[in-house]
């Protein structure tokens, strides 16, 4: 039990060296630019203006009224930041040397010590198919490793996946808006697909949500490799796959394509912004084209 407890320490400070650094050197100031502002506070409701953002009219005003009107935010002295983190069974693969479960980890503690050295509250949500710890938002160094080191240690109950659990708490947790980051592989079941539509559609109305996708490449891509059994991580299901069959890899292939519309039309519907980083790939590029969004 020591030599684990030792070795987590251990992870954590590693971690928290490597992603401080990028942090100091590449996102502070780009976290500041893209997200210092948007946490604002209603104020009043005026008629709309040529060159206004057509995201802030207020629909309620403007159908009783006839006329287009605006919601007008006054600026809040700090921003809150809440992470949610998907810990799910799926995140254990990577064919790589990394799995997308220490890709995310990296990611999230990046924008929380990017978060912190602005003075901005982070918090967290780790999830599975249900919500599986809350650490509430606080500001402070202790409090950053306390949450890098929930994200490295942390053994989930639950296997599955239910990404509404997770935003829905969001929206109950925190009723002050927030700037949100949804870091997962998405691979959400169908059976979520009405909940989550309307877990975001609430978040989005109150909070500046935004998705960190993170994926493997042999997800989208069946090798011929043989006859081989396949395990789905978060149900346990077992199958076996004649992959040297190109009828089979092209099934595969579109299934995969299939769900990634599906996910993209999703998120484009909620005006989320998403940076989507391969398990092979590095991570820096895709959050700093995520922040130049902004």
């Amino acid at each position: 039990m020591q030599e684990q407890e030792n070795d987590i320490l251990k992870r954590v400070r590693k971690i928290e060296i490597k992603t401080r650094g990028l942090s100091n050197e590449i996102f502070a100031g780009k976290y500041h630019t893209a997200f210092k502002g948007r946490g604002m506070s209603f104020a009043e409701v005026r008629e709309y203006r040529a060159g206004d953002d057509v995201r802030d009219i207020d629909w309620n005003v403007t159908a009783r009224s006839r006329k287009p009107h605006i919601k007008i935010y006054e600026e809040e002295r700090e921003l809150t930041m809440m992470l949610l983190v998907d810990v799910s069974g799926s995140g254990g693969f990577g064919s790589v040397e990394r799995t997308k479960r220490n890709i995310l980890t990296e990611i999230a503690a990046v924008l929380a010590f990017s978060a912190a050295q602005t003075g901005d509250k982070v918090g967290c949500i780790l999830f599975s198919d249900k919500v599986e710890k809350f650490i509430p938002p606080k500001k402070g160094r202790s409090h950053l490793l306390t949450i890098i080191r929930s994200l490295i240690g942390f053994v989930p109950e639950s296997n599955g996946t239910a990404m509404s659990e997770a935003v829905r708490f969001l929206t109950n947790a925190n009723k002050k808006r927030c700037t949100a980051f949804l870091l997962s592989d998405f691979l959400n079941p169908a059976s979520d697909d009405e909940a989550l539509e309307e877990a975001l559609k609430i978040a989005g109305s109150r909070h500046d949500l935004m998705g960190i996708r993170v994926w493997d490449k042999r997800e989208a891509e069946m090798p011929d490799v043989g006859i081989v059994e396949l395990s789905d991580a978060e149900t346990g299901r077992k199958v076996w796959v004649d992959t040297s069959s190109k009828a089979v890899r092209d099934h595969y292939a579109a299934a995969w394509q299939e769900r990634e519309q599906k996910i993209d039309t999703l998120l484009k519907h909620y005006r989320m912004d998403t940076a989507k980083v391969a398990t092979d790939e590095d991570y820096v590029a895709e959050l700093i084209k995520l922040f130049k969004q902004r």
